[in-house]
């Protein structure tokens, strides 16, 4: 024997739903809208002192993805050091203005270490995006901890 249950949703309960619902997929689209952002170093181990090269590469989504047009760009190195840079943009138009997919940058690391470095795209001193990827820099030759 088979017991039918009824549940009784009010307007108001089912629009609360559906709102969640349309929120939910919204938040997808706005995902797969989101290009992923990749960090390299070149080379990713290396002897004191060294100059290393960092690309920050943005993968995937939109190529007119608001938040990511026209950036400021904050590196963090890991060494307790940062550096920051900003461009000037025209003005953001949907469907036109074309996100930069590319960043390189060099930074000189003096000391032996692992060192976790970041990128943070900001607008707005808001942070937007970020990346990270790790550097382990060898001693060198007579590289003691002093003689930095």
């Amino acid at each position: 024997m088979f017991t039918l249950h009824r549940t009784m949703m009010t307007a108001a309960t089912f629009a609360v739903a559906l709102s969640t619902v349309a929120a939910a997929q919204s938040s997808k689209e706005e995902e797969a809208r989101r290009p992923k952002i990749r960090l390299r170093a070149q080379p990713q181990v290396v002897i004191a002192p060294a100059r290393v090269t960092i690309t920050a590469e943005l993968t995937g989504g939109a190529d007119d993805f608001a938040e990511y047009y026209c950036p400021a760009i904050e590196w963090e190195w890991g060494d307790e050091t940062s550096s920051e840079s900003t461009t000037d943009c025209e003005p953001y138009e949907a469907g036109k203005s074309q996100i930069k997919r590319r960043y390189t940058v060099q930074h000189e690391f003096r000391r032996p270490g692992t060192y976790k470095i970041y990128l943070h795209l900001k607008a707005k001193q808001r942070v937007v995006g970020s990346g990270t990827t790790t550097l382990q820099v060898q001693p060198g030759l007579g590289s003691g901890p002093n003689d930095f």
